[in-house]
C-alpha cells in the first residue's frame, strides 16, 4: 500500500522516550493502561515520569492564532503542519473521541477498546457514525487510508510504532499518553482543531462543577476506594496518576493510603479483596465480568466484611466512563455520579 506523504510530521521526540513509556507495555485493556505488572503491587512506578509527561504536555499545541491556517502543530512526536480546518477526523482511543465529540466534530473512524469495541454509549448522541479503523492496540490501516483523513489523533503510548505510517495518511498528531494527562490532551486536540477557546470553556464549567461538589461534601469528606476487575484475574485499585483519580483530588476527595501514591494503580488478588476498603467503594469491569474474578472476590468473606459494603456504600459505575472516558464528556459524568452517591 504506497500513502502519499502529507505535513512536516518529523519524528522529533526521541522513541527511546516512547519505548520507554510504553515498556510498560500496553495490557489491551483499554483507558490509560499501561501494562500488567508482575506481581501484585504497582502497575506504573516513577511519579516522576508521570509529572514529566504532564508538564510536556501542557507545553504543546500552536502559537497560531484562531482562524489561522495553516498551523503547525508542536506535539509527542516533532512538528505537524495542518493546512486547512479538519473536516475529516480519524480519532485512535477513546479519549480523542471523547475530545473531538465535546468540541462538536464527528469523526470519521474511531479505534475502539479491545473490551468495548462499540461506540460508548455516552458519546452515541452527538458522535455520528464513525467507521471501526482496527482497535487502539491494533490499527487498520487500509481502513484508516480509505477513510480519506485530514486528520488523525492518538498517543505516543499508544501507536509510536505506527506514526509514520499514519502521518502519510494524514497529518497525524499525538499526545504523550492517555489517563491523567486528560485536560492537556484536551487542549492539544482542541488546537489542532482551532478550537482551543471552546476547550477551555469546557474545563471551565467541569472546575465549576468539581468546585460545586467539593463544597456540597464539605470538610469531611468520605474516603473513595476505586476498584477495577479485568481479565484474567487482574484487580486494580486506581491511584492519583489516572484519570479517575485526578477527578477525586480536583474534588479534594481522600483516598485509601493504598491509592494515595503517584502511580496509575497498585495490582491485589481475589483473595486480599480486603485492601480496597474505604467509605465508599466504586467497581468498574472491563470487558464481561464472567472472564474476571469479580464474582470470586466479591464471594470472598472478607468483601462482606469491608466497611463500605456493610453500609450499603459499594456501588457498581459505568466503565465506559468512569475509566474509559478518559475525557471531559466522561468526567462530567463521572461528577453527576459521585454527586449521587456521595451526597445523598
Amino acid at each position: 500500500m504506497s500513502f502519499r506523504r502529507r505535513g512536516t510530521a518529523a519524528v522529533a521526540l526521541s522513541l527511546a522516550a516512547a519505548l520507554s513509556l510504553a515498556a510498560c507495555g500496553s495490557s489491551g485493556s483499554g483507558s490509560e493502561e499501561t501494562s500488567k505488572a508482575g506481581g501484585k503491587k504497582a502497575v506504573s512506578q516513577g511519579g516522576e515520569d508521570f509529572s514529566s509527561a504532564a508538564r510536556k504536555t501542557a507545553a504543546m499545541g500552536t502559537k497560531a492564532k484562531p482562524g489561522e491556517w495553516p498551523r503547525t502543530i508542536d506535539h509527542a512526536m516533532g512538528k505537524t503542519e495542518i493546512k486547512a480546518q479538519p473536516k475529516r477526523v480519524v480519532v485512535l482511543d477513546v479519549g480523542e473521541l471523547d475530545n473531538v465529540v465535546s468540541l462538536g466534530i464527528k469523526p470519521v473512524g474511531l479505534a475502539p477498546t479491545e473490551g468495548s469495541p462499540e461506540l460508548p454509549s455516552y458519546l452515541k448522541k452527538d458522535a455520528g457514525n464513525p467507521k471501526n479503523v482496527g482497535t487502539i492496540n491494533n490499527l487498520n490501516l487500509e481502513a484508516i487510508h480509505a477513510l480519506k483523513p485530514d486528520l488523525i489523533l492518538g498517543s505516543q503510548l499508544r501507536a509510536a510504532d505506527k506514526y509514520d505510517e499514519l502521518s502519510q495518511i494524514a497529518p497525524t498528531v499525538f499526545s504523550i499518553r492517555p489517563g491523567f494527562t486528560w485536560k492537556e490532551n484536551y487542549l492539544l486536540n482542541a488546537a489542532a482543531l482551532d478550537k482551543t477557546a471552546e476547550a477551555k470553556e469546557q474545563l471551565a464549567a467541569y472546575d465549576e462543577k468539581i468546585k460545586a461538589l467539593s463544597e456540597k461534601l464539605g470538610k469531611d469528606k468520605p474516603t473513595v476506594s476505586m476498584v477495577r476487575y479485568l481479565p484474567d484475574g487482574v484487580i486494580r485499585l486506581y491511584a492519583n496518576a489516572s484519570f479517575i483519580g485526578t477527578i477525586l483530588k480536583d474534588a479534594g476527595i481522600p483516598r485509601p493510603k493504598n491509592q494515595d501514591i503517584d502511580d496509575l494503580a497498585a495490582e491485589i488478588s481475589a483473595e486480599n479483596i480486603d485492601k480496597a476498603d474505604a467509605d465508599f467503594i466504586f467497581t468498574g469491569v472491563y470487558g464481561s465480568p464472567k472472564a474476571t474474578d469479580q464474582a470470586t472476590a466479591q464471594g470472598n468473606p472478607l468483601w462482606k466484611n469491608l466497611k463500605a459494603v456493610k453500609s450499603g456504600h459499594a456501588y457498581d459505575v459505568p466503565d465506559e466512563t468512569w475509566y474509559l472516558g478518559l475525557g471531559v464528556t466522561a468526567a462530567n459524568e463521572v461528577i453527576a455520579d459521585l454527586d449521587k452517591y456521595l451526597t445523598t
